[in-house]
């Protein structure tokens, strides 16, 4: 059987170069979640409404936000480095799930350290502003900054709320992990059928789990499905921009995870 312990831990080894490193200046970053500060429970409604998908929303507190979600991404990608099926997988199998995964595993890793955050609505640039700074948005700072889509973030804080009410476990977690990371819809695999045994056995081992530890909620793992769908929805382009392009600006995140996943 596949093994998804979260609990495992790799070498400590970083490459100064690395950008997230940068943003890491220390190695106790659990330390420092402790004082990320708490939404107010009514900040965002969650209600969905015509005019959300206009409003842009960026976060209130941009630095110590997206250093924790760094320090999580860094946790995230150890975890997968240290599944041992897979590291069995083709390497051009290994960079298409990481590409397809990385955003809802890091959503998902920001649950299970229980990070919030807050975020306030960008402004848009009156008509004059834009004539002014048109042709200038790659070279003006402030364009790396135009917030996302409220609903988008509603959505994000919807899934944070639903995996903390649940109260998930750390296996609960893991294998959640496993069925996300080891995703068969991709096209391109060379291992497509291995990889569905792989998310198939993370599932029947979290049902497995669940049926064990919570006897008395036969419900329990079809809340943690509709926690996965919700998780699934999440666009890969709204959490970096949200998380990483107001500290490092437009990166390109596949470079990134290249080179902090490979060392390239």
């Amino acid at each position: 059987m596949a093994y998804f312990d979260s609990s495992c831990h790799c070498s400590s080894e970083r490459r100064q170069n690395s950008i997230l490193y940068s943003i890491l200046k220390n190695d106790s970053q659990s330390a420092q979640l402790g004082n990320q500060p708490r939404t107010p429970r009514l900040a965002l409604s969650m209600r969905a409404c015509a005019c959300g998908s206009k409003r842009k929303v960026s976060l209130r507190y941009p630095q110590t936000t997206c250093k924790a979600a760094s320090a999580v991404l860094v946790k995230t990608l150890k975890f997968v480095k240290n599944v041992p099926c897979f590291r069995e997988l083709p390497v051009d199998d290994q960079h298409k799930l990481v590409q397809s995964s990385w955003a809802p595993l890091l959503v998902l890793g920001m649950a299970q350290d229980r990070i919030d955050f807050e975020t306030s609505e960008t402004q848009e640039p009156s008509m004059l502003q834009r004539i002014l700074t048109s042709g200038q948005d790659k070279q003006d700072s402030q364009s790396n900054n135009g917030g996302v889509a409220l609903t988008d973030v509603q959505g994000i804080k919807m899934f944070l709320r639903k995996c903390w009410g649940l109260d998930i476990s750390t296996k609960e977690y893991a294998y959640l992990k496993g069925a996300i990371l080891f995703n068969p819809d991709i096209a391109g695999l060379q291992c497509q059928h291995y990889i569905q045994a792989l998310q198939s056995e993370a599932n029947q081992a979290l049902n497995e789990y669940v049926k064990m530890i919570h006897r008395g909620d036969s419900a329990r793992f079809a809340k943690l499905f509709l926690a996965l769908s919700m998780l699934r929805s999440i666009n890969a382009n709204v959490v970096a921009g949200l998380f990483f392009k107001p500290v490092i600006g437009a990166v390109n995140m596949e470079e990134l995870l290249l080179e902090m996943f490979y060392g390239k």
